[in-house]
């Protein structure tokens, strides 16, 4: 996929005219960052936004006594790091490649010097900002109102529209261990270890190291409601 065809899926950048779309991407530079790597940590200097083309990466944060708690877990068409483009302030979490990922990277001098050029790109971009806030806040009621089951259900099809899709023959996969899951949660790898047993034992999924498959999609939806 071309970095113009990219842009065009990501919200904060779809509204864009398509001449503003495509002066924006030649501005992205590729890069590879390896399973396992570090991309950033929580405190270091925010100069770049990051746009996955292949891959997956897990935003988090770690507590004094070493906990970590996910925030999130991006895939192909996700970006993040959009704030440092803004403000400049160091970085807010911590952000490692769970598998090889090609990541596009839009430098904050770079950003800034195209804003600076175009109105019509700036309140693009500030709309699309703004429904990320939305989403923000929807996911803090998730975490205040709903128990772990509708949560688990409501992430595992958010992740498996992100990757591998079942055709209807297939199931639909995602690559996450269960402590990576309880990570996302912020609950015990017992608490998620609990559930997915529920889910298997009713023939919704199938686990197995560090992979999770779907192979009832209209259920995971049911139990998601």
């Amino acid at each position: 996929m071309s970095s113009i065809d990219l842009l065009k899926q990501i919200p904060l950048f779809e509204a864009l005219r398509p001449a503003d779309r495509n002066q924006l991407a030649s501005l992205l530079r590729l890069r590879l960052i390896v399973k396992g790597n570090t991309l950033f940590r929580k405190g270091d200097e925010g100069t770049a936004l990051y746009i996955i083309l292949q891959g997956s990466i897990k935003i988090s944060i770690s507590g004094k006594t070493g906990e970590e708690v996910a925030l999130a877990i991006l895939g192909r068409g996700d970006f993040f790091g959009e704030m440092a483009l803004l403000d400049g302030m160091p970085r807010s979490a911590d952000a490692v490649a769970l598998e090889d990922s090609h990541l596009y990277i839009l430098n904050r001098k770079d950003f800034l010097s195209f804003l600076i050029q175009n109105e019509a790109a700036v309140q693009a971009i500030l709309f699309a900002l703004s429904a990320r806030l939305r989403h923000t806040d929807d996911l803090l009621q998730e975490v205040c109102f709903l128990n772990l089951s509708v949560r688990l259900a409501r992430r595992l099809l958010d992740l498996a529209k992100r990757g591998e899709t079942g055709d209807g023959s297939q199931p639909y996969e995602v690559r996450l261990s269960h402590k990576e899951l309880s990570g996302l949660f912020g609950v015990t790898r017992e608490s998620i270890s609990k559930e997915l047993r529920v889910l298997r034992n009713r023939g919704i999924v199938s686990t197995m190291r560090n992979r999770i498959l779907i192979h009832d999609i209209d259920a995971l939806k049911q139990r998601s409601r």
